[in-house]
């Protein structure tokens, strides 16, 4: 039971963030900034997390707080794919690629970025 409250509130937190970012971050170029915005900040974040449990003790609950809880509610793969979609279904193919591209490697640099200030920190 403390391991779903852990997650809930991690979640609450996550959510209400999104929401915000999501809400102050307008649409650039016709592509879904805000979106990409939080998927990056999360990317950093559970990158940041995990390669710094490697160097030093993570607890558990720490991990279901922010990695499952925070950034499972803050990053936004459901809402990016649903975004891609309304752009194919608007005719702007090219627009849903470029989408498609900066998300994915956009996050897998945080996440790698993540992993270098962790490995700075703690190595």
């Amino acid at each position: 039971m403390r391991e779903l409250l852990l997650i809930g509130v991690g979640g609450f937190f996550g959510a209400v963030l999104r929401y915000v970012v999501s809400g102050i971050i307008p649409v650039k170029f016709g592509l879904p900034t805000g979106t990409l915005t939080v998927n990056l900040i999360g990317s950093f974040i559970l990158g940041f997390l995990l390669y710094s449990s490697l160097f030093a003790p993570i607890s558990t609950e720490y991990k279901l707080l922010i990695g499952t809880g925070f950034c499972g509610a803050l990053t936004t793969f459901s809402t990016f794919s649903y975004e891609t979609f309304a752009l194919i279904d608007e005719g702007l193919v090219f627009k849903a690629v470029l989408n498609i591209l900066i998300n994915v490697l956009g996050c897998l640099i945080m996440v790698y970025f993540g992993r270098v200030v962790a490995l700075a920190l703690f190595r």
